[in-house]
C-alpha cells in the first residue's frame, strides 16, 4: 500500500517570502472585510517584514515595500488600509535585526 502526498506544485511568486505567506495572502483575500481580516493582514505584514530582514540582511526594506508586495501578491484584493495596519506602518523599524555585532 502506497500513500499519496498531495503537494502544492504551483510556483512561488516571491521566494523570499515563501509559500506559507503566499497561502496566507490568498486565504485573507477570500475573507470578508472585518476585524479578523485586518488582523490577518497585520500578521502577514509582520511576517513579511521579518523575512525581508532575514533575506536581505544588508539593507533595511521599508514597510511601503511590504505593503506593495501584499497588494501585488493578492492581485489588488488586499489594500492594507485598516487603522491597525496604519498604526503598524507608523512604528519605527526593527533596529539591529540582521546586523552583526562588532568584536572588541
Amino acid at each position: 500500500m502506497t500513500l499519496q502526498l498531495n503537494r502544492n506544485t504551483t510556483p512561488i511568486k516571491m521566494r523570499n517570502y515563501g509559500r506559507i505567506v503566499q497561502d496566507l495572502i490568498s486565504y485573507a483575500s477570500q475573507m470578508e472585510a472585518g476585524v479578523e481580516r485586518d488582523s490577518l493582514e497585520l500578521y502577514i505584514a509582520q511576517c513579511m517584514r521579518q523575512r525581508n530582514l532575514v533575506w536581505n540582511r544588508d539593507q533595511e526594506t521599508g514597510l511601503n515595500r511590504v505593503k506593495e508586495d501584499i497588494i501585488r501578491l493578492s492581485d489588488g484584493k488586499l489594500q492594507c488600509e485598516s487603522p491597525l495596519f496604519m498604526q503598524f506602518m507608523a512604528q519605527p523599524g526593527l533596529v539591529g535585526m540582521g546586523q552583526k555585532r562588532k568584536k572588541k
